[in-house]
């Protein structure tokens, strides 16, 4: 069954959450999946957004939706980037300082 464009949505929150659930895991590997399903939902997206358009019904789903994600979306933020600071001093080789 082909789906529907509001599904993509639902999927790219539920991969979102998912991606939260491991940020507050501490597990970075699993939150880097999510991210790249949520990369390749929101790109299948794009492509369906134009050949189908919402429902005024699935319009206001939508916003709820897009207000979760981002949620979702600063929260994971918070919590990554400890971890991204520290990865940023591996790479470099160096440790980071503060101003």
């Amino acid at each position: 069954m082909p789906q529907m464009l509001i599904d993509y949505y639902k999927a790219i929150e539920d991969s979102s959450t998912r991606m939260l659930e491991a940020a507050r895991a501490k597990d970075l590997e699993t939150v880097m999946r999510y991210e790249g399903v949520c990369a390749v939902l929101i790109e299948q997206l794009r492509f369906r957004s134009r050949e189908e358009e919402l429902r005024p019904e699935e319009r206001s789903e939508k916003a709820r939706i897009m207000q979760r994600i981002l949620r979702n979306d600063a929260e994971i933020r918070h919590l990554t980037e400890p971890w991204l600071g520290h990865l940023e001093e591996l790479m470099d080789g160096k440790p980071r300082t503060l101003h």
